[in-house]
């Protein structure tokens, strides 16, 4: 047992190593054969004929989904308060306007019902954001959306590998889907991320401007019995391509993602069955028959907790215990306050989950012990 258990650790192994190593002396570290092995060994993980696209970040990839799908100036995107800022700023990029709506209290995704109220005349699309390892009600959305006609770009950074209504997340009737490696994500790449679709002039849009809107990815022109020198920019793109060094993880990771969903699986069960009886509210778990990522584990202190959600943190962190919250709302920070100004009433269930909810840690390197430990410093700080 370690002397403090942080919230969240990567799981890097031998093979992550020696794949980087091998890249590292095969002289190709930007984007080249690794990063083309991922992408085709992401899509074929998935199934049902998507084309993955490798990108440096969640962040890029979200990006390149709304200019792809055509997403412009003035135009309103719903998505969820509770959620990083970076799903909502994407939309600011291409001068569109977020349109934040609250969540379900009890599955802390993003209310179908309020996005079906929120829909105007300028709406184009909506950007679901699946909530710690589970997936939002995308039944209902995508009704939703062939209705009103709009287009679902997916922000699946925490649903690797979720599934809803049997589908793997990634593999549902959305335009796209976007998933995130950052360090602490169930892949893991340190920095990086994949869009995925179906469909096919989204995904060589997203090729094209994933690197500076060249006709040509860099490991294309070098390969070919083409002039490598010779390239001809169709777009005024971005510099979003993944790197071979961190595909190179990326591959290794993806093969373990089973066996990391099965140990988060296993650590939530724990959670689940011993914080039972305690003044606490546990998260949800997926339907029968579905999976939950577990990317995520959010309590929530009930009204008998007799703490607060910071005094709670600091009292645990002072047991060796880290841990987070996962988020602040976007209504609460300055630029998304002020811009439309919004207020804490339009979204109760949000600002409650906010003021109460705590993220444990959970990650695959976690033992037994570490877990132990975690449960007691709750038992104790609660009281």
């Amino acid at each position: 047992m370690s002397d403090f258990i942080p919230f969240a650790l990567p799981d890097i192994g031998e093979e992550e190593i020696a794949e980087v190593v091998d890249s590292l002396r095969s002289g190709w570290i930007t984007t080249g054969p690794k990063t083309r092995r991922f992408e085709q060994e992401f899509a074929e993980f998935l199934g049902g004929d998507v084309e993955a696209v490798a990108v440096n970040s969640a962040t890029a990839g979200l990006h390149l989904a709304l200019e792809a799908i055509g997403i412009g100036p003035d135009d309103e995107v719903i998505t969820t308060t509770h959620t990083f800022t970076a799903t909502a700023e994407v939309i600011r990029y291409m001068g569109a306007h977020p349109v934040l709506v609250d969540v379900d209290p009890r599955s802390m995704t993003i209310d179908p019902e309020r996005v079906e109220s929120a829909i105007t005349p300028r709406t184009r699309a909506v950007i679901p954001v699946h909530y710690g390892g589970l997936a939002c009600d995308m039944p209902r959305l995508a009704e939703i959306a062939r209705d009103r006609n709009l287009m679902i770009v997916e922000d699946a950074a925490h649903a690797l590998p979720t599934t809803c209504g049997g589908k793997l997340i990634g593999t549902l009737d959305s335009d796209s889907t976007v998933f995130s490696f950052y360090a602490t994500k169930t892949l893991a790449t340190g920095e990086g991320g994949m869009l995925v679709t179906r469909n096919p002039r989204i995904a060589q849009r997203a090729r094209v401007m994933r690197l500076h809107g060249i006709d040509r990815d860099a490991f294309d022109r070098y390969v070919s019995k083409k002039p490598a020198w010779h390239y001809e920019v169709v777009a005024p793109g971005f510099k979003y391509n993944m790197t071979d060094v961190a595909a190179s993880m990326g591959i290794h990771q993806l093969a373990k993602v089973r066996r990391f969903q099965a140990r988060r699986a296993e650590l939530a069960a724990r959670y689940a069955s011993e914080l039972r009886g305690l003044p606490v509210l546990t998260p949800r778990d997926a339907d029968p028959g579905d999976t939950h990522a577990w990317h995520l584990y959010v309590i929530r202190l009930t009204a008998g907790a007799g703490i607060g959600r910071d005094a709670f943190i600091q009292r645990m962190a002072e047991q060796g215990v880290g841990c987070s919250v996962h988020y602040i709302p976007l209504h609460l920070h300055p630029y998304w306050r002020d811009t439309y100004r919004l207020r804490p009433e339009q979204f109760p269930h949000s600002q409650a989950l906010f003021e109460s909810a705590i993220s444990l840690p959970i990650y695959t390197r976690m033992t037994d012990d570490d877990q132990s430990h975690v449960l007691d410093a709750v038992r104790r700080t609660l009281s």
